[in-house]
């Protein structure tokens, strides 16, 4: 049961975080009354961004097609779509026993944390539609060569027998592809249907986070704490299933690191406009990926304390090799009680240290039973579409 450690297994851990480090407080008592202007500077002078933050409401990515020109949710649209998804994720939900798909989900609504909607119909609010902007041609070219190497290795399965959402595009046939053997098209970021190495799955499973730029994740979003120093800005970030990472921001001037050097999270140089701390990010490594882009990403990030509670997060994402144009999201944050955090237990990963040894060996196992002619081929098995619930939030349509 693969998903038993991955994204499955991500929303009991972020469960767990919410529990350690949040304690969400309705705005009116969030902190004492409104602050002065001096109260929200550094003693040294600088805008003060300290805090724990985090997104208290759930907003789509991109903006579904229902609201096409809709920038903002009516109150009843929000009442109806925060009806629909309680009731969706209020009960002991399941597929039919015993069958595969129900084994590959593993946890069920019992493990999940649902926020309220929020305001806006989708965090990008640049390109005006709210939508990723266009693929270039080279960039569709490299997603085809993906998804048809990961349809390859789901063929025989019965998502694609059955004609599941997740084997679109592709067909059954019952002879397991040759393309088992091959190497992915490039470096793989995402969870394939094969277990021949750790690499075969997303970095979730391997205890690594995605990166910047980070929004949250589903049902449970995600932390930053912000400590500020003179000439110094630090975030660590709270995530998932326990990928919790440390961020430092460059502030005293320098450039960037030479373009040889690529790190996990980009170099991030900050400097001062107003009230707002404006931080550009780029020398991401190849190994890294956020919607596409990889080692030519390209980030702008604004943070702006726009009261002593709320904190405004715009990030403009760019990369031409990837999109037709660059695209802008924005998040307002709220700041969480710092007396009932004052006891923080540091988040931590396991998957990758048990979940996914387990994982390899027992399909190590599985194919020396199939040899010896005691079990199915696990070819023919699906270990990566477990994720029906995401499928049935009204957000996702």
């Amino acid at each position: 049961m693969p998903n038993r450690f991955s994204g499955s297994m991500s929303m009991v851990a972020i469960a767990a975080a919410s529990a350690v480090i949040s304690v969400p407080i309705p705005s009116t008592q969030a902190q004492a009354p409104a602050a002065s202007e001096q109260a929200l500077k550094t003693p040294w002078g600088e805008p003060d961004l300290q805090g724990i933050w985090t997104d208290e409401t759930d907003t789509p990515l991109q903006r579904s097609a229902k609201y096409a020109t809709q920038e903002f949710f009516t109150a009843a649209q929000r009442a109806e779509l925060d009806a629909t998804r309680a009731a969706l994720f209020d009960e002991d939900r399941r597929l039919e026993r015993g069958t595969e798909r129900d084994v590959a989900g593993a946890y069920n609504s019992v493990f999940l944390s649902v926020k309220h909607i929020g305001a806006r119909t989708s965090k990008i609010v640049d390109p005006p539609d709210g939508r990723i902007p266009a693929l270039t041609p080279e960039a569709q070219k490299i997603v085809a060569a993906d998804r048809e190497f990961h349809l390859a290795l789901l063929q025989s399965t019965e998502t694609c027998k059955s004609k599941s959402p997740a084997c679109a595009g592709g067909k059954y046939d019952p002879t397991p592809s040759a393309r088992r053997a091959e190497l992915a098209p490039r470096y793989n970021l995402a969870h394939i249907n094969r277990d021949d190495g750790p690499e075969d799955h997303w970095p979730n499973d391997r205890c690594l986070t995605g990166g910047l730029p980070e929004f949250g994740t589903a049902f449970g979003g995600s932390f930053r704490r912000i400590v500020q120093t003179p000439g110094g800005i630090s975030i660590f970030y709270d995530v998932g299933q326990g990928q919790g990472w440390q961020r430092n921001i460059v502030m005293d001037g320098s450039p960037h690191l030479p373009a040889e050097i690529r790190q996990w999270f980009g170099d991030s140089r900050g400097h001062w406009e107003g009230n707002t701390l404006v931080i550009d990010v780029t020398n991401f490594s190849p190994k890294t990926d956020s919607q596409g882009s990889r080692e030519n990403l390209h980030l702008v990030e604004r943070w702006t304390r726009s009261n002593p509670t709320a904190l405004e997060y715009v990030v403009t994402i760019e990369d031409p090799t990837v999109w037709t144009r660059p695209w802008t999201v924005k998040q307002e944050f709220n700041r969480q009680s710092d007396e009932a955090n004052r006891i923080y237990i540091e988040p931590r990963c396991i998957e990758g240290n048990y979940g996914l040894p387990g994982l390899l060996r027992g399909r190590r196992m599985e194919e020396q039973a199939f040899a010896e002619g005691r079990g199915p081929n696990p070819a023919t098995s699906d270990n990566t579409s477990g994720g029906f619930l995401l499928e049935a939030d009204p957000l996702n349509r």
